[in-house]
């Protein structure tokens, strides 16, 4: 049977991490005497990775310092999480939709994340996914979303071709990157961008619950 990919964004697609993200982001905005950025335009920006995120959310000031926002961020974040995920809880039914996709023969899964590899690994450790997936895509390793580098690379640490792989995600951005690379693209409605902008972006399908998802997959990237 021959393999398939399957590339989950982490941010809003398997962890809610709205709150969190939108209160550091505040706080280094502040910490800066910077008016800051609404709760829609930060979530708006989830999914890029930091410097482009913040980059974007400081652009009506031109004197902003974004290196320095960059920073604040990270402190205010660090300040925040925890081990325990009490911030960044999984979205129903993801332990059950992921344990149920790893044990398909023909099914390998991923990430493609807009996090750095320290948050990354953090968020997989205290939820007990770490091992649930045979390649990560992060900030660190390629650039920000929409850029198909991401997927990309997954593609030749896997050795899977783009037809076979499906990415899944909650923003526009996810959508234009697993086009831009020739992937499959599915959108999820308990995330940040709106149904809407997940299929002007490119999205071939819409996940309402988790357990959608295994039916998607199958359907875009069959079994051969």
């Amino acid at each position: 049977m021959e393999p398939r990919l399957v590339l989950f964004d982490c941010d809003g697609t398997l962890v809610d991490s709205a709150a969190i993200i939108v209160a550091a982001m505040k706080a280094a905005f502040v910490a800066h005497t910077l008016a800051p950025p609404s709760d829609a335009e930060v979530r708006a920006i989830i999914g890029l990775s930091l410097p482009r995120a913040v980059a974007t959310l400081a652009a009506r000031h031109p004197e902003a310092p974004v290196d320095a926002l960059v920073t604040a961020y990270k402190d205010s974040y660090r300040d925040t999480a925890t081990q325990d995920a009490e911030h960044e809880p999984t979205f129903p039914g993801t332990h059950e939709t992921l344990d149920l996709l790893r044990a398909e023969p023909a099914t390998i899964l991923g990430v493609v994340t807009g996090k750095s590899r320290r948050g990354l690994n953090r968020v997989l450790a205290a939820h007990g996914l770490s091992g649930h997936f045979s390649v990560t895509m992060t900030a660190d390793d390629a650039p920000s979303k929409p850029s198909p580098v991401m997927v990309q690379h997954a593609l030749s640490a896997t050795g899977i071709d783009a037809p076979r792989t499906v990415v899944i995600g909650d923003t526009s951005y996810d959508m234009e990157m697993a086009r831009a690379a020739g992937a499959a693209a599915i959108g999820v409605a308990w995330g940040y961008h709106a149904e809407a902008s997940l299929e002007e972006a490119g999205a071939q399908a819409i996940a309402r619950a988790m357990s959608d998802l295994p039916m998607l997959i199958k359907a875009l990237v069959p079994d051969v």
